[in-house]
């Protein structure tokens, strides 16, 4: 593990990191918060995944996580959204290959070599940082956004004796249904549609839901609404009867300026969950 850069904040230390993951065959770059409460021994874990274009860097630049997660004695780890390099496939639109990994293991040409990002982020990832950082396994929650909403959602439906608390912000919640889904499924699961549901959090939710309760935050002026189908996801937790606060919360679209202005509730919600 290669110290990128290491910045003194909140009290704690903000972190980049590089590795060669095997997973993916090349090398990825991450993010890791270690608030100062680290100093003194383990500390409760939040997954951050984010959305599509983006790198490890928007959430921790943008997000705004760092001081409450000093304050609640929380880290946060900021993985990348794809493999990178010239190794990996790439295509010319912003939804599809790098910046757009959509946290499946890809099974198709061409993206079956590098996109493995299911098991990147669920296992070689976690297997990395919590040998090397005063990180507490037993205590991990898993949140993100848009895409990386998407992806904790169905990482901790399928997880969830790893993932003890879950949030999600503006998430893609029926991409079986969505042109941001069906579209990167075929490319990067084929064609048997059967082979998706297991990436669909209103299907996993409708099958098997989540042993605690979750919070969703979805903004009312959101430009990609038809896309995220956050109703889809409400209709499956109410029929499931799962305990879930989901805030249409008005005025709000989907940018980092959303983000952050919610990222307070989230990061309060984990830790109290982890508690």
């Amino acid at each position: 593990m290669k110290t990128v850069s290491e910045n003194a904040c909140f009290g704690g230390v903000q972190g980049v990191y590089a590795h060669a993951s095997e997973v993916c065959g090349c090398d990825m770059t991450f993010a890791v918060y270690l608030p100062p409460q680290a100093k003194a021994g383990m500390v409760p874990v939040l997954w951050y995944l984010s959305g599509l274009t983006c790198t490890h860097e928007n959430a921790m630049t943008k997000a705004g996580a760092q001081g409450w997660a000093a304050a609640e004695g929380i880290a946060l780890i900021f993985p990348d959204t794809s493999p990178r390099g010239e190794a990996a496939a790439d295509d010319p639109a912003y939804d599809l290959g790098k910046g757009a990994g959509f946290y499946v293991n890809a099974t198709e040409a061409p993206w079956a070599p590098h996109f493995r990002m299911w098991d990147y982020v669920v296992d070689e990832l976690p297997a990395l940082v919590f040998g090397a950082l005063p990180l507490d396994r037993e205590r991990q929650g898993i949140t993100g956004h848009s895409m990386g909403g998407h992806g904790a959602l169905t990482i901790a439906m399928t997880r969830p004796e790893t993932y003890r608390s879950l949030s999600a912000i503006s998430p893609i919640a029926n991409p079986t249904r969505s042109d941001w889904g069906r579209k990167q499924f075929s490319a990067y699961l084929g064609a048997d549609e059967a082979r998706w549901q297991a990436h669909d959090a209103t299907v996993l939710m409708r099958e098997k839901g989540y042993p605690g309760p979750v919070l969703v935050d979805q903004g009312a002026k959101d430009q990609f609404l038809d896309l995220l189908k956050p109703e889809a996801l409400v209709a499956a937790a109410a029929e499931r009867r799962q305990p879930m606060q989901f805030r249409m919360l008005e005025g709000y679209d989907h940018s980092y300026f959303y983000v952050a202005s919610v990222m307070e509730d989230h990061v309060r919600w984990h830790a109290e969950n982890l508690a």
